[in-house]
């Protein structure tokens, strides 16, 4: 959803702001809209098949997820253990990290010491290259 149709439906609820002025105090432009009855599992699984396919990996290389949400489908099991479930990334350590805007970046801040300090090979470390880390990509 582009800020220009957010725009438009603020306005039907009575709300006024621009473009101009999200841009300016959060840099968003865009934001992605979940269709009916899909859940953050099942765009975590999508996103983590996606990025296991791309990095050349298989689930079993992989020894964490952390999923940084303020959206989970419940409480518990986390995201995290659902999406390891479905991935097959049995064995591995998996928690979410909800923090509502900052969870992503307290996310990646937990799997950077996870994996800085061998704790862990693998987890969500680089946007650029999806989220996945691992030898073979470093």
């Amino acid at each position: 959803m582009s800020n220009d149709e957010l725009v438009r439906d603020l306005a039907t609820r009575g709300v006024q702001t621009s473009d101009e002025w999200i841009v300016a105090r959060t840099g968003i432009r865009q934001r992605y809209i979940a269709g009916p009855g899909e859940t953050t599992t099942e765009l975590g699984t999508r996103a983590g098949l996606a990025a296991l396919q791309a990095a050349g990996l298989d689930a079993g290389d992989i020894d964490l997820i952390v999923v940084g949400t303020s959206t989970a489908d419940q409480i518990f099991p986390s995201t995290a253990c659902l999406i390891q479930a479905r991935i097959g990334a049995l064995g591995c350590a998996a928690f979410d990290v909800q923090a509502v805007c900052s969870g992503f970046i307290y996310g990646l801040a937990a799997a950077d010491a996870l994996i800085r300090t061998g704790a862990h090979k693998a987890g969500a470390r680089d946007r650029r290259r999806g989220v996945l880390a691992h030898p073979r990509l470093d």
